[in-house]
């Protein structure tokens, strides 16, 4: 494998192109399909599909509007909380046309991000535009039952994804394994399968990272993983900090990585410019790393250790 490849995340290489490629989410795909393509008369504009993380919500959005032939306008939420901006930018999303006049899909992610002390009125300016939107709205979370969530639930659709069951998960690990060729004992893929516990992205990280050390997959290398939990190279974390898909993956990336947090600072440093080339997104980067790099100080000058949870959400 070469180093481009490792690098390269297989949870996006491998986003289903397809509603048929989803693996698992037969009910949910149906009735997010019903809703996008039955979207006029509908009397709510606005799906809240939910459930755990890494069970195919955000990809499925992406695989039936491909199917369908819709562009998909992604907002994260957590980039979005206070009203000005879910007006400035979702607003003008849910009134305009999109380019070349094709239909489009508003996909809120991550809803969860918006809410907490840092909300100034987004709840409230995202639940008003639902009613104004001209096209379909689709949010996801992993736990809709905030009560500061009350609002969005009774405009929206509730649409569950279940984790996935591990037949399910087998099936796209091998699928994933034909593909690379990477050999695999069906033991183990079973195995890996299990260790996921539904998180389909879970699973396909770890068998990346597992692909790293071996180009076949055996019980002796599941096992190392779950005997370290996994204690992860550093690059596997990097690809969590700069490729979230969920922001609780982001957070925990360094939780089972050996090296020192000093050490994080300098591979983040070393990495940020090959991943963000536009300059707002490398201001907004570089003073992340700044501000940690603060609390980092704290924690030098006074074993204060419980700041490292901060180190971990700015980085």
């Amino acid at each position: 494998m070469t180093q481009k490849q490792s690098a390269s995340p297989w949870v996006r290489q491998h986003q289903p192109k397809s509603a048929a490629d989803v693996f698992g989410q037969d009910k949910a795909i149906a009735g997010l399909r019903s809703f996008i393509t039955g979207f006029k008369p509908n009397k709510k504009k606005a799906v809240l599909a939910y459930g755990p993380a890494g069970c195919g919500k955000t990809c499925s959005v992406y695989a039936i509007a491909a199917d369908l032939g819709l562009e998909v306008l992604e907002l994260n939420a957590s980039d979005f909380r206070d009203e000005k901006s879910i007006n400035s930018v979702v607003g003008n999303a849910a009134r305009q046309m999109s380019l070349f006049s094709r239909g489009k899909v508003i996909l809120v992610d991550e809803l969860d991000g918006v809410s907490g002390s840092k909300d100034r009125g987004g709840v409230a300016a995202l639940t008003r535009l639902i009613s104004e939107s001209a096209f379909p709205i689709v949010m996801t979370a992993n736990d809709p039952w905030d009560k500061r969530f009350s609002s969005l639930r009774k405009k929206a659709v509730m649409i569950e994804f279940a984790p996935l069951s591990y037949s399910c998960l087998q099936q796209c690990l091998q699928s994933i394994c034909e593909k690379e060729r990477i050999g695999f004992d069906e033991q183990a893929l079973r195995g890996l399968a299990r260790h996921s516990a539904g998180d389909v992205r879970g699973a396909i990280n770890d068998l990346q990272l597992l692909s790293q050390l071996s180009r076949r997959l055996t019980l002796s290398e599941l096992n190392e993983l779950s005997e370290r939990s996994v204690e992860e190279g550093m690059s596997s974390a990097l690809i969590k900090v700069f490729k979230p898909t969920d922001p609780a993956i982001a957070i925990s990336a360094f939780d089972n990585v050996s090296e020192q947090p000093d050490r994080w600072f300098l591979w983040v440093d070393e990495n940020v410019a090959r991943e963000y080339t536009r300059p707002e997104d490398l201001a907004r980067a570089y003073d992340a790393i700044s501000r940690a790099d603060v609390f980092f100080g704290r924690i030098k000058r006074w074993q204060y250790w419980r700041f490292l949870v901060y180190i971990n959400a700015l980085l």
